[in-house]
């Protein structure tokens, strides 16, 4: 397992007999997170991609008001996928996929994704908690393969904790921040940017930042033209 993986859902209620776990953070963000998704997605068609579904919670609930769309959850971390199939048997939602392993930091997960039988573009990509709890090499990687797998009138959504202009939101951000840096010098709350600069280098631009609840926010990159 690779070293920058983390394993959520183990500060919620106890794991399911058949493998769900329960994170907190979603209970607390699912609904701020789907109002902010919904203005782009709702009525639309397509595959929309979550890399780093975690738990597996957040895509069920998305599935869920987005029935035209076909979700495609990922992950690392095997716990996590056991988590994801676990909650999408549970959901019986027809328009959620089997989730598939994905390492962001490998440039080539898009071209696997699409050779795996996978989608063969995007509406979307939603990744939410990832860039702060891995290597630099992550985001590259997210960005990377966004850029060349994202139809045209595509997007990709990133939540998180960020800075602004070198400048934590809030005090418990910098806490925070101090607190994974300890853990492993390559984590860290990611300055906005860092990964625009990021995300400009791989043909995507921030079109809109969303205020979130808990000092966090919602980058919302526009997709380049479909390659």
């Amino acid at each position: 397992m690779a070293d920058y993986v983390v394993e959520f859902g183990k500060e919620g209620r106890p794991v399911e007999p058949d493998g769900r776990l329960d994170a907190a953070a979603f209970h607390r963000n699912h609904q701020a997170i789907w109002a902010v998704l919904q203005r782009f997605l709702a009525g639309r068609a397509g595959d929309v991609l979550e890399a780093g579904s975690g738990t597996g919670q957040h895509v069920v609930h998305f599935a869920g008001h987005a029935p035209d769309i076909t979700w495609w959850p990922s992950d690392l971390n095997e716990q996590h996928l056991k988590s994801i199939e676990a909650w999408r048997a549970h959901a019986q939602l027809a328009n959620i996929r089997p989730p598939r392993r994905i390492d962001l930091s490998d440039p080539a997960w898009r071209d696997e994704m699409r050779d795996g039988g996978g989608p063969q573009d995007l509406l979307a990509l939603f990744c939410a908690n990832v860039v702060h709890i891995a290597p630099w090499r992550v985001a590259e990687g997210l960005f990377f393969g966004a850029g060349r797998y994202l139809r045209s009138d595509g997007w990709l959504f990133l939540y998180g904790p960020f800075k602004r202009a070198g400048q934590h939101t809030a005090v418990s951000n910098a806490v925070f921040d101090t607190s994974l840096r300890a853990g492993n010098p390559e984590w860290g709350v990611r300055d906005i940017a860092d990964v625009e600069a990021l995300a400009s280098g791989a043909g995507l631009a921030l079109q809109e930042i969303v205020d979130m609840p808990a000092n966090n926010l919602v980058l919302i990159f526009a997709g380049s033209e479909a390659h």
